[in-house]
């Protein structure tokens, strides 16, 4: 796989789980940056380099943002940083909004006035942006119905990042993740990805509820191939002012995976089948054929994703999850 190497990186909200996964593949080459105020990331999830500078603030600090920026003058910016809690983003809807839009599109605007050569700035959209639109497999150029303030921001920015790039000759892309899994995830956030929620109710022999009958159905994407698809983004040309689905156009239901995290753990999953909630998305899976085109390809099955998750939490524990 092709990787970003010798260049400066910034990556906002690095200390979560996709953002330091990709530090953790981009380290060795280069000097990353970031800023992460830990409101969902985690310090520990950081790799241990002398190429790692962690900055704990928030990216709302537009002040601290600015001298960052002029003082770095980075070659790649991945705008991570979110508040990820729809929940969260319901119940405050203006104080989130400063960080998943305002903040991103700050950045957006130092680089402007300031004119800096950055060769490529890729904002983290969401699959959320769909909404209940009951087309399948949903294309980047499918309607949108954006149903909650987190998803009204994300895609706001996504479209502020795509045009900002070409009214002002910026280099930009956007990415649109599904469910996205694997290695430090963690479960105890407010919208940890129901993979996590399985996998800590196995080990923690817990109860978890399944809204519905479990027949629901996403497109579940490991980190690893996430991380692909970041690399491919940034470095292609053809990649320029374009949003693109990161996923792998596979179907699984929720009873699949439970039953397939079972069968790896070798435990029984206590389940508890409740109501359907108001607003779920019955089913979601993408189409992906817009990103292959620049040379993406899908290498993790759902099966051995979940067996190199649950191996991943075994190791975390010291081997006491068995």
């Amino acid at each position: 796989m092709d990787k970003i190497k010798n260049s400066k990186i910034l990556i906002t909200g690095g200390a979560g789980f996709i953002g330091s996964n990709l530090a953790d593949a981009l380290i060795e080459d280069n000097e990353i940056v970031i800023v992460d105020d830990l409101s969902m990331g985690k310090i520990e999830n950081l790799p241990q380099s002398t190429h790692l500078h962690f900055f704990e603030h928030s990216i709302t600090d537009e002040e601290f943002m600015n001298r960052l920026l002029l003082n770095w003058k980075f070659d790649y910016i991945f705008l991570l940083a979110a508040v990820a809690s729809v929940a969260d983003t319901i119940v405050r809807p203006i104080e989130t909004h400063e960080v998943n839009q305002n903040a991103n599109l700050s950045i957006l605007e130092i680089i402007r006035v300031n004119q800096l050569p950055v060769k490529k700035i890729l904002f983290a959209s969401s699959a959320a942006v769909y909404g209940n639109m009951p087309e399948l497999p949903k294309r980047e150029e499918s309607n949108v119905d954006p149903q909650s303030p987190y998803a009204i921001d994300k895609y706001a920015t996504e479209r502020f990042t795509i045009n900002y790039g070409k009214l002002y000759g910026i280099p930009t892309v956007a990415t649109r993740f599904f469910n996205v899994y694997g290695p430090k995830q963690n479960p105890n956030s407010p919208y940890s990805g129901v993979l996590s929620l399985i996998s800590n109710a196995i080990k923690t022999d817990g109860m978890f509820s399944v809204f519905g009958d479990g027949e629901q159905t996403r497109d579940f994407v490991y980190i690893n191939d996430v991380i692909q698809a970041l690399n491919l983004l940034m470095l292609s040309d053809q990649t320029l002012f374009q949003v693109y689905n990161v996923a792998t156009s596979k179907v699984t239901s929720l009873n699949q995976v439970i039953n397939n995290f079972e069968a790896i753990s070798g435990k029984k999953l206590k389940v508890k089948y409740v109501s359907d909630r108001l607003g779920d998305i019955k089913n979601s899976y993408a189409d992906i054929s817009k990103i292959r085109s620049v040379g993406y390809k899908p290498q993790i099955s759902i099966l051995e994703g979940l067996r190199k998750y649950w191996d991943f939490l075994v190791d975390e524990n010291e081997g006491n999850l068995k």
